[in-house]
């Protein structure tokens, strides 16, 4: 068994099965009906160890198609594979690292002893109807080719994805973190795919650190991600208000700003709410020159467009503040990352990341 082949599939398939559960309306892996409901009775069984084991079988299947994955035992044949290597050493690290709710390891808790995963249900199995799925599954997979053996997979692994949202995920929290630490965490977190999730929370965080640091009478509102534009009616995806009156108002986005782009933010928010003061925040592409000159015109007019690279301006902010102002704004990020509406995609990749920040400081 190639561990590292089995390790690189996974992590590919599940790169895959993320982007389908991150765009909901693309629909999940399609599969036929029988296999669906089998997944779903696999995924509601209180007997975590057999969709854990699930994932191995898929991965024995893709790495060597001779193997017999209805024998995750070595003592069973010359076909067989051992099930419990492969949850050890790809499997459940995989799991952990991802923050999907997990056990100790199936082949130390329902399937040890050698339990080959065929019918009739072997004594000793508290959930009759999730082996039955789990047999169900692995002779589909079995019987499979590549291309359909990678797809149960990745809607097996959205399943784990679904396990995951309705799960707790703790924050990681780091009392310190030096500015050039910060600087390699928002290159990071902007450079993930979070949907514009992430970069609203950056730009947020950093206008709440000036308004703690300076003590300022701010109010900072700000717009669901998914809130349409019409139905908001208010200036941006952020604005910054003093008394009731409109100080600033933000755009924060992903897409690259033209002169269209400009003229309908000018035309929908900036005139009809007498916008003084808007700023554009990209993440990618610098905004083009159509842009740049309309932005001109409209100064012309008395409106002041701006565009910024979010991540240098809230790294220029955060070392202007200093130590103080940075707490500030590490402790804005972890109260919005709290918020159930945040994904746990979200709040993983900020897990992940602040830990390979810290632990490549040192």
């Amino acid at each position: 068994m190639d561990y590292e082949r089995a390790r690189a599939i996974l992590d590919e398939e599940f790169e895959v099965a993320l982007g389908a559960f991150r765009h909901r309306l693309n629909g999940i892996p399609e599969v036929p009906q029988e296999i669906a409901r089998a997944t779903d009775r696999l995924m509601q069984s209180s007997t975590q160890a057999y969709r854990e084991a699930l994932i191995g079988c898929a991965l024995a299947r893709l790495v060597d198609p001779e193997i017999d994955i209805q024998k995750p035992t070595t003592t069973l044949g010359e076909d067989s594979f051992s099930g419990r290597g492969v949850d050890e050493r790809v499997v459940n690290p995989f799991l952990q690292r991802h923050e999907i709710p997990s056990s100790r390891g199936p082949y130390l808790s329902a399937l040890r002893r050698g339990v080959e995963l065929k019918l009739p249900v072997p004594q000793g199995q508290r959930d009759v109807d999730g082996f039955e799925a789990l047999v169900k599954l692995v002779e589909a997979l079995k019987e499979a080719n590549e291309t359909t053996a990678r797809t149960y997979l990745r809607h097996l692994l959205c399943g784990f994805l679904r396990l995951r949202e309705d799960a707790q995920i703790s924050l990681v929290r780091v009392q310190h973190l030096d500015l050039n630490q910060y600087r390699q965490l928002l290159n990071r977190l902007l450079a993930t795919p979070s949907g514009g999730r992430i970069p609203m929370i950056v730009a947020i965080a950093t206008f709440q650190a000036i308004q703690a640091y300076f003590e300022l009478d701010w109010e900072i509102e700000w717009q669901d991600i998914n809130a349409p534009d019409i139905a908001r009616n208010t200036g941006g995806d952020l604005t910054v208000t003093r008394d009731g009156e409109i100080i600033l108002s933000v755009e924060v986005t992903e897409r690259t700003i033209d002169a269209e782009r400009v003229r309908a933010t000018f035309r929908t928010k900036i005139s009809p709410l007498a916008i003084n003061d808007y700023i554009f925040f990209f993440t990618a592409a610098k905004p083009d020159e159509g842009a740049m000159r309309l932005a001109r015109q409209y100064f012309a007019q008395g409106h002041h467009i701006a565009f910024l690279a979010l991540e240098d301006w809230s790294i220029n902010i955060l070392g202007t503040l200093g130590p103080e102002g940075r707490r500030h704004f590490s402790r804005s990020v972890l109260e919005i990352l709290d918020r159930n509406d945040v994904p746990r995609e979200v709040k993983v990749a900020w897990n992940q990341i602040l830990e390979a920040v810290v632990i490549g400081s040192y």
